[in-house]
């Protein structure tokens, strides 16, 4: 029999950890099924392959479900829950606006928003969240916190996001109206003459069909960017002397005013004294009338001198004051004039680089461009048999289709509002039901059975895009701008209120429950001030960065 020391006994518990490691990652599939055995979870979100970024997200509140698109098709799926009656979560068409990792409601009792991505300033959201097997939230999409977290990553701002009554798939189409992109021409302002002072930087990695003029345009814009956003701090840093002067004659200069405006309501009150005794002086009849009028006239004349003297003196002593403040004031004015047309500069660039959004509005008969969340033009647009519907369709360009990169690889998902028959089957006039004693009580509606997406219809896509007619001259501003997210939305309806300020195209399908927007008031965050003049409160707020949004402003909590 062979002795070993007892501190060699306890090392072999250690030892055999280490190999059982060791045989783990060896055979991954082996440590996965042990995983499972011991009751851990599959991760039923996982990526099973590298995927681009995310194109678009189709909610289908039928089936209570929502899918994600990238370049070459669907990558994600996961249940959700949507508005529930009352509060629902309109169908149409929107984009993401914001994005927030952390972030809570301030109207729903605190309540946790992870990943957090907005459709519209009004409230309505994508974010992880409780999931009961039916529509149960204010307005807002839940998502399972997994896939939350998972999507989050995926997506940029300006994704298009599509709320469906249906599940439908992105098809692919082809047409001639769908815009081509053509060279970049300098005339059009999309290059601008800032491009010369900062020349072009190619050395960064581009995906390898990304176009050697898109290439090089984008570097441009992004040097004019930094450019012009170095300027904008190196300028308002060149400010703060300025800025400490009008601080300092600020306190003098208001002095100085009150006093020059007291003294000048001291002489306009003796004017008035002067003009109440000459009338007196007029309206006497007797001499002692007459006397004592003029005594009176006598008093308001001296007393009128004294001011006039009073407000010589002031003015003298403040009118230095004011104009040595007002002096500054337009010196510091002049400078952060300078710096704000560095910014606007910056800002125009990064705009520029962001694809561009189409709407075109069968009820208005117009095309409408935005680009980075801003209004680019419209114009008038020719619709064949315009008192015939069109329908509502999403053509999204989603990557480029050939080498040189002047064609662009286009889907299409189409969406409309009940048809017939559909009531009863989504739930919408029997949203009630009574229990055994007879007590009204409301009917969740429970998500139909998941099932595969019903492929948008190519024919009836294409049909629309056979009835319109584009201007020649808004064609080619397009089509200068066309990039890979790029989209154009053909509807039926206009857009929507809540297009405004930084948002994408906004378009809400009409017959079908808003109430997940209706309910909410705008004014949700500071854009909404001009556009919808002011508001309530803000949604929700980040603890993250520490502060709560209110009536348009940041309040520190």
């Amino acid at each position: 029999m062979i002795c070993l020391p007892r501190h060699s006994l306890a090392v072999l518990p250690v030892a055999a950890v280490a190999v059982l490691a060791a045989l783990a990652l060896a055979n991954p599939a082996a440590a996965k099924s042990k995983a499972r055995a011991k009751g851990e979870k599959r991760d039923e979100y996982a990526l099973k392959a590298p995927v681009g970024p995310a194109v678009l997200a189709l909610v289908s509140l039928k089936d209570q479900r929502v899918t994600v698109y990238d370049a070459e098709g669907a990558i994600l799926s996961a249940p959700v829950s949507s508005g529930q009656t009352g509060y629902e979560t309109p169908v149409g068409i929107y984009s993401v606006l914001q994005k927030e990792a952390e972030h809570h409601s301030n109207r729903y009792d605190d309540a946790a928003m992870p990943h957090m991505q907005r459709i519209t300033w009004s409230g309505v959201a994508l974010h992880g969240g409780p999931l009961p097997g039916y529509a149960a939230s204010h307005g807002c999409v839940r998502l399972p916190y997994k896939f939350a977290d998972r999507l989050f990553g995926l997506t940029n701002l300006g994704m298009r996001v599509i709320v469906a009554r249906n599940n439908v798939a992105p098809v692919p189409i082809s047409h001639p109206l769908l815009f081509k992109r053509t060279p970049y021409n300098d005339s059009t302002g999309l290059v601008t003459k800032a491009a010369a002072l900062v020349g072009t930087v190619l050395g960064e990695s581009k995906p390898s069909n990304e176009p050697a003029d898109v290439v090089e345009r984008t570097t441009t814009l992004q040097a004019i960017k930094e450019k012009k956003t170095a300027e904008a701090a190196e300028i308002d840093k060149k400010a703060e002397p300025a800025r400490q002067l009008v601080k300092q004659r600020t306190a003098d200069n208001k002095r100085a005013t009150n006093a020059l405006r007291a003294a000048e309501k001291a002489l306009k009150r003796a004017n008035e004294g002067v003009a109440d005794a000459d009338k007196a002086l007029s309206r006497a009849k007797s001499d002692k009338a007459t006397k004592r009028a003029e005594a009176a006239k006598a008093k308001a004349d001296a007393k009128l001198a004294e001011a006039q003297a009073k407000l010589d003196a002031v003015k003298a002593e403040a009118q230095p004051k004011i104009d040595a403040y007002q002096q500054a004031d337009d010196a510091l004015k002049a400078i952060e004039a300078e710096r704000d047309a560095a910014l606007a500069e910056a800002h125009e660039a990064e705009r520029k680089l962001k694809p561009v959004s189409v709407f075109i509005s069968l009820k208005t008969e117009k095309l409408y461009v935005r680009q980075g969340f801003e209004p680019v033009f419209e114009t008038p647009v020719t619709i064949a048999d315009p008192a015939t519907p069109i329908g509502t369709h999403t053509y999204t360009a989603v990557d480029y289709a050939d080498e040189g990169g002047r064609q662009m690889r286009w889907t299409v998902v189409s969406i409309a509002g009940r048809q017939p028959g559909e009531y009863d089957d989504y739930g919408y006039e029997d949203d009630y039901e009574y229990d055994e004693w007879g007590s009204r009580r409301r009917r969740h509606r429970q998500a139909h059975k998941a099932s595969a997406p019903t492929p948008t219809d190519l024919a009836a896509a294409t049909a629309a895009l056979d009835r319109i007619t584009i201007p020649k001259e808004a064609v080619e501003r397009i089509s200068e701008l066309v990039l890979p997210g790029s989209s154009l939305i053909v509807s039926d309806e206009e857009a929507s209120k809540e297009t405004g300020k930084q948002t994408g195209f906004v378009v809400l399908i009409s017959g079908e429950p808003q109430g997940g927007i209706k309910k909410r008031p705008r004014g949700m965050n500071p854009y909404y001030d001009d556009f919808y003049g002011g508001g309530d409160y803000y949604e929700g707020y980040s603890r993250r960065r520490g502060r709560r949004q209110y009536r348009g402003f940041f309040i520190p909590w």
